[in-house]
């Protein structure tokens, strides 16, 4: 499978990743979308995939404060390591960039996946724009 990360800023990479995000988040999952934009946006490194059309399907973000988060794959490149290519290319970033410690909210059902990756959970169960979550650490 061919497949490409670009890492940039929110000005470069905004308009595939809101794409992205309204799909998987807003119409997908009904999170609302005024809760789906913050100020985070503006600030983060953002990464988004592209497949061997050149095609974005999948998209994360990393906040100053080491928070990763607005994980998303489209739907149709579920199950094929689109995520993981993501969250690896957020976590090379994170080390590129010399931070310590990592922290996530992972949705329950994805747990296992952050888990994967050297997550670890922190912390109860809790609600998130109506999803459950799981607050999940690691080290960059």
């Amino acid at each position: 499978m061919s497949m490409q990360v670009v890492i940039g800023d929110w000005d470069r990479l905004r308009e595939h990743a809101q794409d992205l995000r309204v799909e998987v988040f807003v119409v997908e999952q009904g999170v609302p979308i005024e809760l789906e934009w913050d100020e985070g946006d503006e600030v983060s490194t953002h990464a988004v995939a592209y497949d061997a059309e050149g095609q974005p399907v999948a998209t994360g973000r990393l906040l100053p404060d080491g928070h990763i988060g607005r994980m998303a794959v489209r739907k149709s490149a579920r199950g094929q390591g689109i995520g993981s290519f993501v969250l690896n290319a957020l976590l090379a970033e994170a080390k590129r960039l010399g931070y310590g410690k990592l922290v996530l909210h992972a949705q329950t059902h994805a747990v296992d996946f952050y888990r994967r990756h050297g997550f670890i959970e922190e912390g109860d169960e809790f609600m998130e724009a109506g999803i459950r979550h799981r607050m999940m650490t690691r080290q960059a």
